[in-house]
C-alpha cells in the first residue's frame, strides 16, 4: 500500500521533470536562433575605440550636399562643397554603361546621368569636367567618386580624397 502512495508523487515529479527539460530545449533553440541572427550582422565598420585620458577632437567637416544652390557664375551653378574620392571598379554603372577608368566619369547621388560637372580642388586650384554616369559615393561625408583618370588630373591619387568644389556645367 505504501508503494502505491509513492508512485503518485513519483510521476507527478517524472512530468515536472519533463515539462522543464522541453522549456529548455524551446528556449535553447530560441537563444541560439537569436545568436545566428547577431552572427550573420555584418561587422561594425567603426574600428575599437582605445580609452585615453586626452581628448580628441574632430578635423574632419562633413558638408551636406544642396544640388544647384541658388548661387549662379555666368553658365554654372554652384553645386557643393565636399570631398570626393575616386574609384577604379570594372562592374556595370547604375546607368548601365560599362565601367571605363579612362574616361572622364563621375558617381553622384542625386544628379542626373550626363550631367556635367566641373570637379575643382579647393588646394591646388586644378579642374577637370566629368559626366556623371553612376551613383555614388556610398561613403558618409564624400560628394563625388570620380573616375581613375579624372583623379589623375586632380592630382589626387596619392592621396585618395581631396577636398572640392563641384560646378554644375550642362
Amino acid at each position: 500500500m505504501l508503494f502505491v502512495h509513492a508512485r503518485k508523487p513519483l510521476r507527478l515529479f517524472a512530468v515536472a521533470i519533463g515539462a522543464a527539460s522541453l522549456a529548455a530545449c524551446a528556449q535553447s533553440s530560441v537563444v541560439s536562433q537569436r545568436s545566428q541572427a547577431l552572427a550573420s550582422r555584418p561587422a561594425s565598420i567603426e574600428p575599437t575605440r582605445a580609452v585615453s585620458s586626452a581628448p580628441r577632437t574632430r578635423v574632419a567637416v562633413a558638408r551636406r550636399h544642396t544640388p544647384y544652390a541658388s548661387r549662379k557664375t555666368g553658365d554654372t551653378k554652384i553645386a557643393s562643397h565636399g570631398v570626393a574620392s575616386f574609384y577604379s571598379e570594372a562592374q556595370p554603372t547604375a546607368s548601365g554603361e560599362k565601367f571605363d577608368g579612362q574616361e572622364l566619369t563621375a558617381a553622384h547621388p542625386t544628379l542626373p546621368f550626363g550631367t556635367r560637372l566641373r570637379v575643382t580642388d579647393v588646394k591646388s586650384g586644378r579642374s577637370v569636367t566629368v559626366r556623371v554616369n553612376d551613383r555614388g559615393p556610398y561613403v558618409p561625408g564624400r560628394i563625388v567618386d570620380v573616375s581613375y583618370s579624372a583623379a589623375q588630373s586632380l592630382g589626387m591619387v596619392g592621396k585618395g580624397v581631396a577636398n572640392v568644389r563641384l560646378d554644375v556645367v550642362q
